[in-house]
């Protein structure tokens, strides 16, 4: 019999993805991986930007196996259900995701997971958006803003930490979702309930890169 309970969390590193892990632990769902997609060159994450190493810090910190999938945006879908059927190998057979209301979205990760024989988990689907944040940050999770969508919100967005007040002033600038579910902003986790220890972290820069602004970020835990 498939056990459905054992689960992978497809992890880009922020929010929602740990909002996701940590409400499908809630419901009785035990994460065995993480799953994270990057760029061909192994060096960045596909959707945050973030470096390869930053988020094999976070695996470390949670203490769950990190798998890094090399993709283009062109073979993306083929090198991710690649990456899934090796999971499976572990006897993992549930995937979870951190999608809040773009049905396209959805509807990706069900075809995908539909095809690799995988069932789609999504605890954050149709959440109210301010109830999300805000028990994002009442649970513990502390974040930073990495990336902003210049076209929506400046660099002066970058490193903002992710509390009560972000919300507040997400609010009255009133021009992106609060989740930053369009891609307008995106976050590092660092620690929380999921987390075993901090990730030590330090901030090397801003770069504008096309339409975006990127918070550079590394490792600031010595080499051993």
């Amino acid at each position: 019999m498939i056990d459905r309970t054992k689960a992978f969390c497809s992890w880009s590193g922020g929010k929602e993805s740990a909002m996701a892990f940590y409400e499908a632990e809630r419901s009785g769902i035990t994460i065995g991986r993480l799953l994270n997609m990057v760029t061909e060159d192994g060096e960045h994450s596909r959707t945050h930007g973030l470096s390869s190493m930053i988020l094999r810090e976070q695996s470390d910190a949670i203490r769950i196996p990190l798998s890094q999938q090399k993709a283009t945006w062109d073979t993306y879908e083929k090198e991710f259900k690649k990456a899934v059927s090796t999971i499976k190998d572990e006897g993992i057979y549930t995937g979870v995701f951190g999608d809040i209301d773009m049905i396209e979205h959805r509807e990706w990760v069900e075809r995908v997971c539909s095809e690799t024989g995988v069932n789609p988990m999504l605890p954050l689907w149709l959440r109210e958006r301010e109830e999300l944040i805000t028990g994002f940050i009442d649970a513990g999770f502390k974040a930073v803003v990495v990336a902003t969508d210049a076209r929506y919100m400046g660099e002066e967005w970058l490193g903002r930490t992710i509390d009560n007040e972000f919300v507040k002033d997400l609010k009255a600038f009133g021009k992106v979702d609060l989740c930053g579910e369009k891609g307008e902003y995106h976050s590092f986790v660092y620690d929380g309930p999921i987390f075993k220890r901090p990730v030590e972290f330090r901030v090397d820069g801003k770069v504008l890169n096309g339409d975006y602004w990127f918070l550079r970020i590394s490792n600031n835990r010595p080499v051993r």
